[in-house]
């Protein structure tokens, strides 16, 4: 292994390791669609991370910013591979923020507890026609 390569691993293979993504393939879909930035710039799958980078990476609605502590080439445990970066303070408070409002929205839906009855029916339907006007 040379001296570059020792340093240095690929974005898409660090974020796989890291457990950012469940596979490779998803790492370098989410990074060619931009939702991955180095350094505050887009990058590439083939971009080489190194110790001290700081990303930002956008994951099914969730924004997560880390500094990057460690290299991995290898997808290990979840334990190892929370070492490999540090979340900031600042992103794990706006990421619960998140969630808890996500979950105060559901809290108001409440599904009807049986099947609407022929007159119920009827207005459903009419409230459908008047959305098409």
């Amino acid at each position: 292994m040379s001296e570059l390569t020792s340093r240095s691993v690929r974005l898409d293979v660090w974020l796989w390791a890291a457990r950012f993504f469940k596979t490779r393939a998803l790492a370098k879909d989410a990074i060619t669609n931009g939702r991955v930035e180095v350094n505050g710039q887009r990058a590439r799958p083939s971009r080489l991370v190194h110790v001290g980078d700081a990303l930002v990476v956008h994951r099914a609605g969730a924004r997560f910013e880390v500094q990057v502590l460690g290299l991995s080439g290898q997808r290990g445990p979840a334990a190892v591979a929370q070492t490999l970066y540090a979340e900031s303070e600042q992103s794990r408070r706006a990421r619960e923020e998140a969630r808890a409002l996500r979950a105060a929205e559901r809290a108001g839906y409440r599904p009807p507890e049986r099947r609407p009855d022929k007159r119920a029916r009827r207005l459903i339907q009419a409230l459908g026609d008047i959305d098409v006007l």
